[in-house]
């Protein structure tokens, strides 16, 4: 009898379980990588794929990738957003994550974000990664787009945990390529050796001396009477840095009555 009521009661744990449980995690069938429109190789999938999931499960937040060839019509941000909420990606209470959508079709891009996505990717921040990508995309090197805006939002979710996300005036700086360093080297060289001959030419006639006698004509000079005149006053005034506003992110309420940030842009 006991043992009975024990099934019961574990049948019964494991059916609620199933009924609530889809709606916080991603529906069957749909990964981190959702390459419906087929841009990328098998190979290239699995690496991604792996990428996308190392990189989920460590940040606590999903990263997605999603290629559909044409949008029918449909707004790049509202088809991102839908795909974002229908389909149960987000991790936590608040689902936190970020998708990035590509329609080759339509030569358009949108990332959108959800939950704490919205604090780790502000707008700047979003522009920063669409300049990153877009010359991939325009290229047809879908593969390196990708894996640069994985690549990107690790960093971009651990500057945010760190306390102060990417946003206007503090997004990364690219390093300059090491040739630079040489051909800096070079120039400086190469005008500080003109300039320093240039000054040196000027200064063949010209012969040290201790005092500024040959300069005055003797008994020439007689101070008679001096005085303190005041000619003019130069006050230099900074203005006051204001609050312009900007930074942070704008948001949206999807279709489905969740809030949204994001960005997005042609190539």
């Amino acid at each position: 009898m006991r043992k009975s009521v024990l099934c019961i009661l574990l049948a019964a744990v494991l059916g609620l379980f199933c009924c609530v449980s889809p709606a916080f995690a991603i529906n069957e069938g749909y990964g981190r990588l959702m390459d419906e429109a087929g841009l990328l190789t098998a190979e290239e999938k699995s690496e991604l794929s792996r990428t996308l999931d190392e990189i989920s499960e460590r940040q606590g937040m999903d990263v997605v990738i999603v290629t559909v060839y044409s949008l029918y019509g449909q707004s790049a941000m509202r088809f991102a957003d839908d795909y974002f909420d229908y389909n149960g990606y987000g991790q936590g209470a608040d689902r936190s994550g970020v998708l990035l959508l590509h329609s080759p079709g339509d030569r358009e891009w949108w990332i959108t974000t959800r939950g704490y996505g919205i604090t780790a990717f502000t707008d700047a921040g979003l522009d920063y990664i669409g300049e990153q990508i877009t010359g991939y995309l325009a290229d047809g090197d879908n593969a390196a787009a990708y894996g640069r805006f994985a690549e990107l939002c690790d960093e971009f979710i651990t500057q945010a945990k760190n306390g102060s996300p990417y946003d206007y005036g503090t997004l990364p700086r690219d390093p300059l390529p090491l040739w630079t360093i040489p051909l800096a080297v070079a120039i400086g060289l190469i005008a500080a050796f003109l300039i320093v001959g240039a000054m040196k030419a000027k200064l063949k006639t010209v012969r040290f001396k201790a005092e500024a006698n040959s300069y005055i004509r003797k008994g020439s000079f007689a101070v008679t009477q001096s005085r303190d005149t005041f000619l003019y006053r130069h006050v230099m005034r900074t203005p006051r840095p204001r609050n312009t506003g900007g930074g942070g992110s704008r948001t949206h309420v999807g279709s489905s009555g969740a809030r949204h940030g994001g960005r997005g842009g042609r190539y």
